[in-house]
């Protein structure tokens, strides 16, 4: 079975595309066209995985099928108190506890009922499912 990558070189050379040529297609910048051929890009957004298989002339599912499964078990508490704590501490460089990919982070301010301000942690994961709320 095609991994992502080999399925979506596969489709694009069939379609006789060069990568910038398929990124013009499907309105998709060739920097992620190249991620996803090079097997970094393992997870796709709804509107990549819709414009690609248009531009590929392949279904949805069949693009889904391929992407890695990130099982959706909850990561432990302990674990997300210190990536909230690590995150208001001003940390930026910091990884996803499920596929170990950096973690896009930052602090949102909030005001609370009292008309406090608190500050609230958050991040996601550029490879994968994983958020931080």
């Amino acid at each position: 079975m095609d991994t992502l990558a080999q399925f979506v070189q596969r489709k694009r050379e069939a379609l006789g595309l060069t990568p910038l040529g398929l990124s013009k297609k499907c309105n998709i910048a060739s920097a992620i066209i190249e991620e996803i051929e090079a097997g970094r890009e393992l997870f796709l957004s709804v509107t990549v995985r819709q414009n690609l298989a248009k531009g590929l002339k392949c279904t949805c599912e069949e693009l889904k099928l391929l992407e890695k499964d990130f099982l959706m078990e909850e990561v432990p508490i302990e674990v997300m108190d210190v990536l909230k704590q690590r995150i208001l501490n001003g940390e930026t460089e910091l990884y996803c506890p499920k596929c170990q990919s950096l973690l896009k982070v930052r602090i949102e301010e909030m005001y609370d009922i009292e008309d406090n301000l608190i500050y609230v942690p958050r991040g996601y994961c550029t490879k994968c499912v994983f958020q931080i709320k």
